[in-house]
């Protein structure tokens, strides 16, 4: 249902809208999870350590074109908010054709290049044939992650995050079933767990595609009728690379702590795959939350309404900061027992729990940084934040990994991920006291 976000209580919308968003996603996270748990249960230390190492190398090669979807998500929220739907339309058509031949190409590369990025992080020669035989599935269902996602983004531009939340519950239940199947009973391997995901999210694109067709007003996949628009296509450049870019090399500063990680051995690894499986469960609710805003924050920006920006900006951090606090006092006490579900090596285990005890402790400053850079991000203005966030990764965090590795051990690169959220969660609010990013929108207000 499409939901319009210009009236009303502000901090009651955004809960609203968030809310499908942070369920749906908890159900796509489960995709990796549950990958997780089977194949370090069923397959070894070898097994896990290899999906672990090939989340940066997906994400490094799917972020562009994500970036890319997000700035059509934007232009999106403000022409609804404008009631330009016709403009809404067109950008949906654009969104879809620039997916589909970015898929096609992402795809190409990805099993082009697999092999030689895993060689470039040193990971173990024991891990690396899985790693790139999981990989290599992986990149051959590009197309369908992109289309559904797509979609997903598109819905949620409109106020519609309930939509994409049932379609991710079918695909998520049929991934745990089809997971269980392939590894336990066909015993297919880490192969196996990879074809499980591709086929889940096929089959969600498509049942999706089915559904808006004869459910949706505005949202008809038709591909034979698309029309690309230039005009929207320059603005979706110029909102969505920044983003595109920034987590492109956000991905590629994984890649680079992998390296780091990697040196310290198979169990290491295995428990820094672990340890951010969980810790991206933790930090759900605060990026979703904070995609909510950023719709909320196009939506009124495009309605000109500014006077509303501020007070869903202050609702949605408290909201993200007092759930925060409540994730970093569970994650404390019971992470050790949340690594038992994933390995039984007492080893990894206790790495992995003391990268939660850290790292969870700073999870109020994560989310604040996320929170007001998604202001910015609604707004248009997607430049700067992407500036903050490779200052915060590139300047901060890889040095510090680095260097207190070489001090503390292990230890150390768990302290840098608080350090460099902390550089960014400053930088960000202080460019947002300037109000610079105002003026940034497609729509200008009058």
């Amino acid at each position: 249902m499409i939901k319009d976000l210009t009236t009303g209580k502000e901090g009651k919308l955004i809960i609203q809208f968030a809310m499908p968003m942070v369920f749906g996603n908890i159900f796509q996270q489960l995709y990796n999870v549950v990958d997780s748990i089977i194949i370090g249960n069923y397959l070894g230390d070898e097994a896990l350590a290899a999906v672990g190492a090939s989340f940066p190398i997906i994400f490094l090669l799917i972020a562009l074109v994500i970036g890319l979807g997000s700035g059509f998500t934007i232009i999106v929220s403000q022409y609804f908010g404008a009631r330009d739907y016709k403009k809404v339309k067109r950008t949906i058509d654009t969104t879809y054709i620039i997916l589909f031949f970015a898929s096609i190409v992402i795809t190409i590369v990805g099993l082009a290049f697999s092999e030689p990025i895993f060689r470039l992080t040193e990971l173990p020669e024991d891990v690396l044939p899985q790693a790139q035989r999981y990989l290599n599935i992986y990149f051959i269902g590009t197309i369908f992650f992109f289309g559904f996602n797509g979609t997903s983004a598109i819905l949620r531009g409109m106020g519609d995050s309930k939509t994409p939340l049932y379609f991710l519950i079918i695909a998520t239940i049929s991934n745990i079933i089809l997971d269980l199947l392939f590894v336990v009973v066909f015993k297919w391997g880490i192969e196996g767990a990879a074809l499980a995901t591709i086929i889940s999210q096929a089959g969600a694109f498509i049942t999706a595609i089915f559904y808006l067709n004869k459910r949706h007003e505005i949202v008809n996949l038709s591909f034979r009728k698309y029309v690309f628009d230039r005009e929207i296509f320059r603005n979706s450049i110029r909102i969505g690379l920044p983003s595109g870019l920034q987590q492109t090399f956000v991905a590629a500063g994984l890649i680079a702590l992998y390296g780091i990680v990697n040196k310290f051995g198979t169990s290491t690894i295995a428990a820094y795959s672990v340890a951010t499986r969980i810790d991206s469960f933790a930090s759900l609710l605060a990026m979703n939350f904070s995609a909510a805003l950023a719709a909320f924050v196009g939506q009124n920006l495009g309605a000109n309404k500014p006077e509303r920006i501020k007070a869903g900006l202050k609702s949605t951090w408290l909201i993200t900061s007092a759930m925060s606090l409540s994730i970093s006092a569970i994650v404390i006490i019971f992470g050790k027992q949340m690594m038992g579900f994933f390995t039984p090596n007492p080893e990894v285990i206790q790495l992995g729990s003391d990268y939660l005890i850290i790292v969870s402790s700073f999870y109020i400053v994560f989310s604040t940084m996320f929170v007001i850079s998604a202001v910015m991000r609604g707004a248009g203005d997607t430049l700067i934040p992407m500036f903050i966030t490779l200052f915060a990764l590139w300047i901060v965090r890889v040095p510090a990994s680095y260097y207190l590795a070489g001090r503390m051990g292990v230890n150390g690169i768990w302290w840098a991920v608080p350090l460099g959220w902390g550089f960014g969660m400053i930088l960000a609010y202080l460019y947002y006291l300037t109000g610079k990013w105002k003026s940034k929108g497609v729509i200008k207000p009058n």
